[in-house]
């Protein structure tokens, strides 16, 4: 028969019951092989009792010594219930000086101390005891990450002062800095706010007029490497400049937050926006006079034709975005009319364009010439699709250096990619 003898509010901390007539403290940690949470068991005396009803500071204490016990068990080992026993006398009946020593000996789990209320700089000096002084029965668990926020800033030695540590909590990130950050004014001290905003103007100043491309080859959301590292940069630099007094991780959240609300606006731009303006005003939409094919790598294709109300360039970079994966590399336009197309090779930033150098007669095949290019990113792509959507392949000569040599191309993309 099991009977509870004493708890707290806080369900969690550890509680005493009566088991045939025998003094237990009871425990939940971890979980079993089934995911279920592990309950550990072992037996305390009538004073540890009295120490545990009258003493959260201690019962806390007691807490935080066994929880690496019950961890070391896992989820199916034994319990050492006789290394728990031994913590008892010293941890709740010993002298204060007693205990601060042994907590230098054993493993404890400061973590629980410091969701507890302890004083974090007397848990770093070894002051134990004095620490508990301000602990209270109610958990608080965003105080432990901030802690190991700082812990694991203070490994890499960075160490905010009051300015960054609360532009770190305006986007969001002072406890995860892989957060996608976001504007969180409510989280900053009202007396620093208004340095906060200084910060953020600066780096809206910076960017303004920046843009973040999207870049289709990696799906229909994905935006543009470089545009982005762009756009870091500069706001890096301009924030920098103005506040020489920020550490990295605050300049860094920054730049994050420009890069990300700008990544933001340009996936929720039609693709039609995403095009130079001559593409429409030339042969992009509806002016132009010819059809287009678009095929993948995968023998799929798509349709364009000039009486469509959206761009030749929009159409095929959305096809892109719904097809492009990383075995469908390859995707072509094809003017069957002018007998011309181009085949963009994403896997080695390469092109390839296609002119008809004969046309067949009696039943012969025709003959084409092949030229290559390198490309220079998703901008370079961009413009050669929209060159050849206003003007065909004799558009592309102002673009790159053609080559019709293969084995040639094949040596000049090795020494770019050596590079």
């Amino acid at each position: 028969m099991r009977d509870i003898v004493f708890t707290r509010r806080s369900g969690w901390l550890p509680h005493v019951i009566r088991e045939d007539g025998e003094l237990k403290l009871t425990l939940g940690a971890g979980a079993d092989a089934n995911h279920e949470p592990r309950t550990f068991t072992f037996s305390i005396g009538e004073a540890h009792l009295a120490v545990i009803r009258e003493d959260l500071a201690r019962h806390l204490l007691l807490w935080s010594a066994v929880l690496p016990l019950c961890d070391a068990a896992g989820t199916r080992g034994r319990f050492d219930e006789s290394a728990a026993v031994a913590l008892l006398d010293p941890i709740l009946l010993s002298a204060r000086a007693d205990v601060d020593a042994l907590f230098q000996r054993i493993r404890w789990d400061r973590g629980r101390l410091i969701a507890h209320g302890a004083d974090i700089g007397l848990l770093e000096r070894g002051q134990v005891c004095a620490a508990m002084r301000t602990a209270t029965e109610a958990s608080n668990g965003k105080r432990v990450q901030e802690y190991q926020a700082d812990r694991r800033r203070a490994e890499r030695g960075a160490v905010p002062g009051p300015l960054d540590a609360a532009i770190l909590m305006y986007t969001g990130q002072y406890l995860h800095g892989a957060t996608v950050p976001r504007r969180m004014p409510d989280a900053v001290a009202p007396a620093l706010l208004p340095e906060v905003m200084r910060v953020i103007a600066t780096a809206e100043q910076a960017c303004a007029g920046i843009r973040i491309g999207r870049d289709p080859r990696r799906g229909k959301r994905a935006t543009d490497k470089r545009d982005w590292d762009r756009m870091a940069a500069t706001v890096d630099e301009a924030v920098r400049r103005a506040h020489p007094e920020l550490v990295d991780d605050a300049v860094r959240t920054v730049s994050f937050l420009m890069c990300s609300e700008a990544a933001d606006r340009s996936r929720s731009t039609p693709m039609e926006d995403e095009e130079a303006a001559g593409d429409r005003a030339d042969f992009g939409g509806s002016a132009r006079k010819t059809a287009l094919s678009f095929t993948d790598d995968k023998g799929v294709g798509k349709k364009w034709l000039p009486d469509n109300p959206r761009t030749a360039s929009a159409a095929f970079w959305e096809f892109v975005g719904d097809r492009s994966a990383a075995d469908n590399e390859v995707f072509t336009i094809e003017d069957e009319e002018r007998g011309e197309g181009i085949q963009l090779h994403f896997y080695a930033d390469s092109i390839a364009r296609v002119t008809t150098a004969h046309e067949g007669e009696g039943g012969s095949d025709a003959r084409y010439r092949v030229e290559y290019s390198l490309v220079d990113g998703i901008g370079g792509y961009r413009n050669l699709v929209s060159a050849f959507v206003r003007g065909g392949c004799a558009a592309l000569e102002q673009h790159g250096s053609w080559l019709s040599d293969a084995a040639e191309f094949e040596r000049a993309r090795r020494r770019r990619d050596a590079e």
